[in-house]
């Protein structure tokens, strides 16, 4: 699999590249799964995202409006997050401070304390 970000053809991937945020959300809760590791979400808006229990890893969020998301039961390892809005963001606690603090700064992909 590549390391470069990726825009997948999946109908729930699309609805996030498009903004539709309200309707992936209701896609979730029907039930319906959808592939999101390695995901190119630069720039997008993501507020009111229902991401628990999202695999959203080593994906690329350079950009992005994380604020106010609750990420605690998301897996965001690998991910990278340069120049995200992340006021109000919970992460997992297997993120240290410093590495969201790298990967906000300088794009470094985040890394799980072991």
């Amino acid at each position: 699999m590549s390391d470069k970000p990726q825009i997948k053809d999946d109908v729930l991937f699309q609805l996030l590249k498009n903004g539709r945020i309200e309707e992936f959300n209701k896609h979730r809760a029907a039930g319906e799964s959808c592939d999101l590791t390695h995901g190119d979400f630069r720039g997008l808006d993501l507020r009111n995202l229902d991401v628990d229990g999202l695999d959203l890893c080593c994906s690329y969020f350079h950009q992005a409006d994380l604020r106010g998301l609750d990420l605690r039961k998301t897996n965001l390892e690998g991910a990278s997050i340069n120049g995200a809005r992340i006021a109000g963001a919970y992460f997992p606690s297997q993120l240290s401070a410093e590495e969201i603090n790298l990967s906000l700064q300088h794009g470094t992909r985040m890394r799980y304390l072991t």
